[in-house]
């Protein structure tokens, strides 16, 4: 007997069966206190029918849906794929399930998603890689559920969360061109509204300069929206320069990518001419030639390091920490020259 149009309830697997609702119940509940012979009818007769438990039903009754939010700032950038896909290994691990939103980078529509995702009673809610704003504190003032930040903090450091040191990333970035004789150093940078990805690591560039007794030029800092595209449109303002720099360091990859074709397409070589560095270590960067010097982040351990903390939360186990700082490291390829 097969059901194709109609939606299965619970009352019809029982009758089929030949049990009480409340049996099945148990069953689907994974309740030890059903006779194994029982069980084995029970199970037949939902694949028979075809039944499909209602998460929504038994997340009302448990008050658990076992499901946790995940709000992604753009799905098509490789990094947050990355995170993604470490957040999504271990919530399998632990039988939970994820709704991932693209938010676009856009404030008002991370806030809208913010309140969906609460609003559908998920478990738990991990925010990824976007700025936090007074705004987002505010909507998460609001959950009765625990909330992780992944790949981004709050500027107030508040809100349980897992992330790279990026001053020190982009420190080691610079200070990475200084070593190999460097010193008119141009930066492509995030929006310094952004605390993680765009001021964090200006401020890194700004202190190693300081510290080699360098004075930051205004003219070779651009702010580019952490997209190729930019990167192209700020190395060919840094190559129309009276004084062009010998070396640019990007913010992120994808930047860095875009300044590696700007110089190409002007004629010139990377790292003859100009040398580049940046901060994230997408697949892209040991693809693109010459291949790219870059700082990595751990972006899989911060998805899943991420998930585990939120787990912890949710279950209401001992958390050590609530602020875990990965570490990064640098991957020497073939985009700086030694001067």
């Amino acid at each position: 007997m097969e059901r194709t149009t109609l939606t299965v309830t619970i009352y019809d697997v029982a009758r089929e069966a030949g049990v009480s609702m409340a049996t099945v119940s148990r069953v689907v509940n994974n309740n030890p206190n059903v006779k194994p012979q029982t069980r084995k009818k029970v199970f037949e007769a939902i694949e028979r029918l075809g039944y499909r438990p209602n998460a929504v039903a038994r997340g009302l009754a448990s008050k658990k849906t076992t499901t946790v939010g995940v709000v992604i700032p753009d799905i098509s950038n490789q990094i947050f794929a990355e995170v993604a896909r470490g957040i999504e290994d271990i919530a399998n691990m632990y039988h939970y399930n994820i709704i991932l939103c693209n938010a676009d980078k856009r404030k008002e529509k991370e806030i809208r998603v913010i309140n969906t995702l609460l609003e559908k009673q998920v478990d738990g809610l991990l925010f990824m890689g976007g700025t936090v704003t007074e705004e987002h504190v505010q909507a998460f003032r609001t959950a009765s559920v625990p909330i992780v930040l992944c790949a981004t903090t709050d500027e107030q450091a508040t809100i349980p969360s897992v992330d790279i040191n990026h001053e020190e990333a982009a420190y080691d970035a610079v200070h990475t061109l200084l070593e190999s004789g460097h010193k008119q150093i141009a930066m492509i940078s995030g929006t310094l509204q952004d605390q993680s990805n765009g001021y964090a690591r200006y401020q890194g560039y700004k202190r190693a300069l300081e510290e080699a007794g360098l004075a930051l030029n205004e003219e070779y800092v651009r702010i580019g929206n952490y997209r190729y595209e930019s990167g192209v449109d700020m190395m060919k303002y840094f190559l129309e320069l009276p004084e062009r720099p010998s070396a640019v360091f990007a913010a992120t990859d994808e930047m860095a990518i875009g300044a590696i074709h700007a110089i190409q397409d002007a004629g010139l070589k990377v790292p003859e001419d100009v040398s580049v560095i940046s901060v994230d270590n997408i697949r892209m960067a040991s693809m693109v030639r010459p291949q790219l010097t870059t700082v990595a982040q751990p972006m899989y351990d911060i998805g899943a390091v991420s998930m585990r903390l939120l787990t912890k939360l949710m279950k209401k186990e001992p958390v050590e920490q609530n602020r875990v700082i990965l570490p990064h490291e640098i991957i020497r390829r073939a985009s700086v020259a030694q001067l």
